[in-house]
């Protein structure tokens, strides 16, 4: 019988329970929590929840004064909560699959995948018979997957600390295809604030990773004078390029509409405005192609 990670299980259940209860996730967020938390990185997650939902808490009210039907700040839905770890969850899975397959729910996996599959013959990883980042591993493939994984963790926490912080900042922002300044909550707008907080944001997920590698991993343990700095720097670059890449995206393939007499920003997706609406609409940039869950 294969193992059952009883304390994944565990904080999967307090977590998804806690965001339906604080209303941080929607019903379908939080079974899509509780799916995603069972799985590997659990650490790792828990800690960009956490972050993530209380920044989004905590610029919400200046949020609500700049965009038009707005959403109570950090309800995500499942489908926002998979766009924010889809990626992660692919490269933990596949770490399993190829080092740990034995652990549920990856065992259940197991008996479908073929013995000539793309999966490389991998040294099983036990009770942490060697470091996950040890580049000697199965030709470097855990150390791969799991910089994916922080790389997406990275990326994803530093695009929420950037829009939700960065909006706070006094001074506007500029869009980051013209340097022209726009109104705080445009698609694509970047300021010094927002900036510094996508890099913190990386950072975090790196300090995090290592965390949970020295304290789980003896061979982590002994190398941690390696694996911190690579992990801080990545993660850090993630971060901030991540952010940025994500506010070219929003700044050429997501519509940013203003109404004027409202001083507000429109969050919804038509091409044009709505019709019947008496107030002055006016497209700041971008193309209407993407929406937000679609950049992440």
């Amino acid at each position: 019988m294969a193992p059952i990670p009883l304390i994944p299980l565990g904080i999967a259940t307090l977590l998804s329970v806690h965001g339906l209860r604080s209303r941080s996730l929607s019903f379908s967020g939080a079974v899509t929590a509780f799916v995603r938390l069972c799985g590997p990185s659990v650490f790792t997650l828990i800690v960009f929840y956490l972050i993530g939902s209380r920044a989004t808490k905590y610029g919400k009210k200046q949020k609500a004064q700049l965009e038009d039907d707005y959403q109570d700040a950090g309800y995500r839905s499942g489908t926002q909560v998979l766009c924010n770890s889809f990626t992660a969850l692919l490269a933990s899975g596949i770490w399993c699959l190829a080092f740990a397959p034995d652990v549920l729910p990856w065992s259940l996996v197991k008996p479908y995948i073929h013995p000539g599959s793309a999966l490389p013959d991998s040294v099983p990883y036990g009770d942490g018979q060697w470091c996950p980042l040890d580049a000697t591993v199965s030709s470097g493939l855990s150390r791969a997957l799991m910089f994916v994984a922080l790389g997406h963790f990275a990326c994803c926490l530093g695009d929420t600390l950037a829009s939700e912080l960065g909006i706070l900042s006094s001074r506007p922002p500029i869009l980051i295809t013209t340097l022209k300044t726009v109104p705080p909550g445009t698609n694509g707008g970047v300021s010094l604030g927002g900036t510094l907080a996508s890099l913190f944001g990386g950072l975090s997920m790196g300090v995090t990773m290592f965390i949970s590698f020295v304290v789980e991993n003896a061979h982590c343990r002994s190398s941690w004078m390696t694996i911190l700095p690579s992990l801080v720097f990545w993660g850090s670059v993630a971060g901030a390029g991540g952010s940025l890449l994500d506010s070219f995206l929003g700044a050429t393939l997501q519509r940013t509409r203003y109404s004027v007499d409202k001083k507000l920003i429109l969050t919804g997706h038509q091409a044009e405005p709505d019709r019947g609406r008496k107030d002055t609409v006016k497209v700041i940039s971008g193309l209407n192609l993407l929406t937000n869950n679609q950049v992440i």
